[in-house]
């Protein structure tokens, strides 16, 4: 990568509006994975104090991030990914956005199915993810996680109410296979107060995923590269990894939680990811 001062153009794109209709003792000091921990942590809680905010009180906005705002990410020849114009479906007459003043749920009224990002230029769509009319059965999902830990997430999702899963997926000419998953839930509450938590005991998830039995906080993440409104945690699977890394999402959303994963023999490079998060975040923005 060149020095993160040289410009160049975004990492991510603008999202086209559709026409709308008229938020005791101190301990001792942590090793260094505890720093981590709380490093984790205090990202995520910021995130999430973020959201609570633009929750009630902003616009079915976008927000962009210019490429001089990622450190690392300064040359045009970097491995990004050629997606398609992206446009947010239009939302039902009379329904406010997700982050609309008086939407207090955090709904998301456009149609889950048409907010999951579409597969960039040259993928090969791995069709089994649309499920059935769009909507993916709970037991695709669960798939994508180790097999001990499936009937507890099972579980946990049948308490917190889950409605719908939208999910899409695809495989790169680099060999990077993208899986990304849009979860429902009845409200933004459930959303930061059950299913947020999971994506960060002590810094890796509760449930870990399929062939990533190890994983750490994604430090390469920019932390400058956020979405407003959207908090977010990302992990990598360190070396060494066995026959693929495995790199994941997270991100609390309204009433929507999303699960990106990525994975690839050699390793997942930085730029797809944090491309690939950064443009959903923006779509459920």
């Amino acid at each position: 990568m060149t020095d993160s001062t040289t410009q160049a153009p975004p990492l991510d794109q603008r999202v086209t509006e559709p026409p709308q209709p008229a938020a005791p003792p101190a301990a001792p000091a942590p090793a260094p994975r505890d720093r981590r921990v709380l490093r984790a942590v205090s990202r995520w809680t910021a995130a999430v104090t973020v959201f609570a905010a633009v929750g009630t009180g902003t616009a079915y906005g976008i927000t962009t991030l210019a490429r001089t705002d990622v450190p690392g990410l300064a040359t045009e020849a970097d491995g990004r990914w050629d997606y398609p114009e992206l446009t947010r479906p239009p939302l039902p007459a009379g329904s406010p956005g997700p982050f609309a003043d008086g939407n207090t749920a955090g709904a998301h009224h456009a149609d889950l199915r048409a907010l999951v990002l579409p597969a960039p230029a040259g993928a090969r769509e791995a069709t089994a993810l649309r499920g059935a009319d769009g909507w993916l059965a709970t037991k695709d999902y669960l798939a994508e996680y180790a097999e001990e830990n499936r009937e507890l997430l099972r579980q946990k999702l049948v308490d917190t109410g889950l409605r719908h899963i939208a999910a899409r997926g695809w495989t790169t000419p680099d060999g990077i296979r993208t899986r990304i998953y849009l979860l429902r839930f009845d409200t933004a509450q459930v959303v930061d107060t059950e299913m947020a938590p999971e994506a960060l005991a002590f810094a890796w998830p509760t449930y870990p995923l399929r062939g990533a039995p190890d994983t750490e906080y994604d430090e390469t993440f920019p932390e400058s590269a956020t979405v407003r409104g959207i908090a977010r945690t990302a992990y990598a699977e360190p070396k060494p990894y066995g026959a693929e890394q495995v790199r994941q999402a997270y991100l609390a959303a309204g009433d929507v939680y999303a699960v990106i994963v990525q994975s690839r023999k050699g390793g997942v490079p930085d730029v797809p990811f944090q491309q690939t998060v950064i443009l959903q975040s923006q779509l459920l923005g």
